[in-house]
């Protein structure tokens, strides 16, 4: 059965008479995708694309204000690194492989230097500290808070960051008998600090000036 195509999934280009049409036969199904053909596939695409348990999951495009916190966060994590040399910090977005049928690609990734073997050029198969910028919708919400804490547990993230604009604040969590748990919640007004990396801070009030700074 040839897999079903739609505009909400972003498959179909703005020319429609362009699209060899008996390729999509060639497609596998969604719930049947490998990790392998996840890769290959997205790799040409500039689509936010994960893998889970087979299907193929369109992330919704980061707006300006997204991508301001993320970058903060990116830079603040990068400077800090350049200072203690202790590991490695990605430009985003890197995959994150969680499983033989999950694939993250988280908004931003700390990798330990002991643990450089995880990092592979297509794909990591671990980090140490990951950051997710929440994003509006329901659905972004409850994959970030919920479905990716056992994602990133699985594959032995330490430390996981939920930032969240909506509410101001930042959920920090630490992994706890392979279970990430919350440690604290920082609101704007205190500094998050990382149980992992010590001397690691981010001011909120700092951090969420930078969303404000982006026009409506």
């Amino acid at each position: 059965m040839p897999i079903e195509l739609s505009l909400a999934e972003g498959w179909l280009p703005e020319r429609p008479q362009d699209v060899p049409w008996e390729m999509a036969t060639l497609l596998p199904e969604q719930g049947n995708w490998t990790v392998e053909q996840y890769l290959t596939a997205t790799e040409a695409s500039n689509r936010r694309v994960e893998l889970v348990d087979g299907r193929l999951e369109f992330l919704p495009m980061p707006t300006e204000a997204h991508q301001a916190l993320a970058g903060y966060l990116y830079q603040a994590l990068l400077a800090f690194n350049a200072l203690v040399k202790r590991g490695h910090v990605p430009f985003p977005p890197i995959r994150l492989r969680v499983s033989a049928e999950r694939v993250r690609e988280p908004d931003v990734l700390f990798l330990l230097s002991d643990h450089a073997h995880l990092r592979h050029n297509r794909a990591w198969d671990g980090a140490d500290l990951v950051m997710e910028v929440v994003s509006e919708t329901e659905k972004d919400r409850h994959r970030d808070y919920r479905e990716k804490l056992t994602d990133y547990a699985r594959v032995g993230v330490a430390e996981y960051w939920i930032v969240d604009p909506a509410e101001r604040a930042v959920t920090v969590l630490s992994l706890e008998k392979e279970t990430l748990v919350p440690v604290r919640r920082y609101v704007e007004g205190e500094s998050a600090g990382s149980l992992l990396l010590n001397g690691f801070a981010v001011n909120l009030t700092d951090l969420f000036a930078v969303a404000d700074e982006v026009p409506e």
